[in-house]
């Protein structure tokens, strides 16, 4: 139970420093954009969109629901290379890094 607080303090912790960073977006993606079946969305999304509109929300819905987390997570590398570009991503990063410990991914501590 502990673990599922820690995931939910830090999907917010993500979402605020998206929003810091002006990664947050005012709208959804097109249904087709959203339905597209390459991993992370990378055909019809921005990493950044992926993040706010598929992984923050079901994250939120596992952790609620006290669902099946998953067994490994990689996903700061992912958005160091993805939004290398981006002004104020290191704190996205660093969430993403903290989220990847928690599930037990390869930078684990």
């Amino acid at each position: 139970m502990q673990q599922l607080h820690q995931l939910a303090d830090l999907m917010l912790a993500i979402e605020q420093s998206m929003r810091a960073a002006d990664l947050w977006h005012a709208n959804a993606p097109s249904p087709a954009a959203m339905a597209s079946r390459t991993p992370f969305c990378a055909d019809t999304l921005a990493f950044s969109e992926w993040l706010q509109f598929v992984f923050i929300p079901r994250m939120r819905e596992i952790i609620e629901h006290n669902g099946q987390l998953p067994g490994v997570s990689a996903i700061a590398p992912l958005a160091e290379e993805a939004l290398a570009e981006q002004p104020g991503k290191q704190a996205v990063v660093d969430r993403l890094r903290e989220f990847d410990r928690a599930i037990g991914g390869p930078e684990r501590a």
